[in-house]
């Protein structure tokens, strides 16, 4: 049977379609809150990584609910997931938009993305492994399909944001609304559908046997990225967000009865936050950055490029595969450098066409990370049903909110204030947020305030003054800057995905297992 049409259920494209939809969602909102970045710090006054945790808090969530889902949708089925996720993706709308003066707008924007994250990662729960169920003999075709939608999303909201913001003026407010249409869509098509079971639950798989891949090796990654949301984004002291994952780490080992896990898989755990925090971390800032290299337009023309070649693309992994020879693992190794050189490239761009050019290598390279991460879980990982797919998407998206949103955010500052104060030390002091910017174990920086990087920015460039023209020379430096650093996560993942390639050929090369041979 062809790929364009194998599926073990009569329903199965209507639920891959519905799938589809659901992520389509999460890529408008997405899309539309990396355009309006700009639109908070000039009215409320944020830092460029007081935006990075605003926006990290739109992963951070995604891990919650991939995770809580991807635990109880063997046992409890996927429709009452789709319902939570239909309700939540509601309410985020509701509490986004009780953001008003700058006193309550941290909060609300942060707790908003939050609850739309947790509708997100809920979908992905219910979608990756239904999918993969659906289509267990193509399972890397089908999930690029599927995650087709979050690139498809993007340039709706995208084009979206263009119009309504750089055209018609209009609030932010309705633009980031937008992204209740596919809502109701999905929520409609995933109406009274019948959806199969995967295979572990299907042949009565318990929830202890399903984790034993995870293991305590698995969960040390999670539970390592939990406590730095549990310290950085609930405030809660390091040594109780410690305890709190030390907790669940011992609940892992309880469940398991003390199993360490998969050495591959827990790779590929650590492989796919990087994943997380290049692909989604980047994406997250691409328009501002490029908006400021060039202009508001020109970026996003830019963001849309780099979304239709991901969009393209992942209609065309089955090709890939079986005309072009390319393993799920060879696939991912050359993506990997394709990413480093287009990052590189981009840190020096200097003209639209450069841009064109190198963003355009760096879509090649991030298109088939994410669905075939998946994939190769799916294939090499059958006994753990949805919990090991659902651990890795909450890995990818916790640490594209705690690590790469916030890490680029901090980079950003860090650079831009660097060149600042070199270049021009009496106009940094009199720009220099009150509060320094923060990251992890990074020594704290004085950024430049949000608001009047905004105002030098807003003034044509003839007419700026020459401190505005420092600061604003000083912004782009930190942004060629921070692509530059950024390359080295891809950099860093194309050897693991190398010695990966040299571990399946030592073993007889890469193929799908089936439960029994994980025994």
């Amino acid at each position: 049977m062809s790929a364009s049409t194998e599926g073990i259920a009569p329903n199965a494209s209507r639920l891959l379609w519905a799938g589809f939809m659901a992520i389509l969602a999460a890529g408008v909102g997405f899309a539309i809150r990396g355009g309006i970045f700009d639109n908070w710090g000039a009215e409320f006054g944020f830092t460029a990584t007081q935006l990075g945790v605003i926006g990290g808090a739109g992963f951070t969530g995604f891990c919650f609910g991939i995770i809580i889902g991807g635990i109880i949708c063997d046992k409890i089925g996927y429709g009452p997931l789709v319902i939570v996720a239909f309700l939540c993706h509601i309410l985020s709308a509701v509490v986004t938009f009780m953001a008003t003066t700058p006193e309550n707008a941290y909060s609300f924007l942060m707790i908003g993305m939050f609850i739309f994250a947790f509708a997100n990662g809920t979908l992905e729960a219910v979608a990756n492994p239904l999918v993969a169920t659906l289509f267990p003999k193509n399972r890397t075709h089908y999930l690029n399909i599927l995650h087709a939608s979050w690139p498809a999303g993007m340039i709706l909201g995208v084009v979206a944001g263009w119009f309504l913001d750089d055209q018609l003026k209009l609030s932010w407010k309705l633009q980031l609304s937008l992204y209740l249409i596919p809502t109701v869509i999905y929520g409609l098509m995933f109406l009274g559908q019948h959806m199969p079971k995967s295979e572990a639950s299907a042949k009565g798989t318990s929830l202890g046997e399903m984790f034993k891949d995870v293991g305590i090796l698995g969960a040390l990654v999670v539970c390592y990225l939990l406590s730095l949301f549990f310290a950085g984004n609930l405030g809660l002291p390091q040594t109780a967000a410690y305890a709190i994952s030390g907790a669940l780490l011992l609940a892992v080992g309880v469940i398991t009865k003390g199993s360490l896990g998969s050495v591959l898989l827990f790779v590929l755990f650590i492989t796919h936050s990087m994943v997380g925090a290049v692909e989604l971390g980047t994406d997250g800032w691409i328009q501002n950055i490029t908006g400021n290299l060039f202009t508001s337009e020109q970026g996003k023309a830019l963001f849309l490029w780099t979304s239709a070649i991901m969009f393209g693309l992942r209609f065309c992994a089955h090709f890939v595969e079986t005309k072009l020879g390319f393993t799920p693992i060879s696939l991912l190794v050359t993506c990997a450098i394709l990413a480093v050189i287009g990052l590189q490239l981009a840190s020096t761009m200097q003209t639209f066409t450069m841009a064109l050019v190198a963003l355009g290598i760096y879509a090649v390279g991030k298109t088939f990370f994410w669905p075939t991460m998946l994939a190769v879980v799916g294939d090499r990982f059958p006994r753990s049903g949805a919990v090991a797919m659902s651990i890795m998407g909450g890995i990818g998206m916790l640490s594209a909110g705690l690590i790469g949103g916030p890490g680029l955010g901090y980079a950003k500052d860090r650079f831009a204030a660097e060149a600042l104060k070199s270049t021009d030390s009496a106009v940094y002091e009199q720009v220099k947020a009150e509060k320094p910017s923060q990251f992890l174990f990074f020594s704290g920086v004085s950024a430049i305030d949000g608001g009047k990087l905004a105002e030098a920015q807003k003034v044509d460039t003839a007419a700026r003054t020459p401190a505005q023209k420092v600061i604003v020379e000083s912004s782009i430096a930190g942004d060629r800057a921070t692509l530059k650093a950024d390359s080295f996560i891809p950099a860093a993942m194309a050897l693991i995905y190398l010695l990966l390639l040299i571990y399946f050929k030592t073993i007889g090369g890469y193929r799908p297992l089936k439960i029994e041979e994980q025994q």
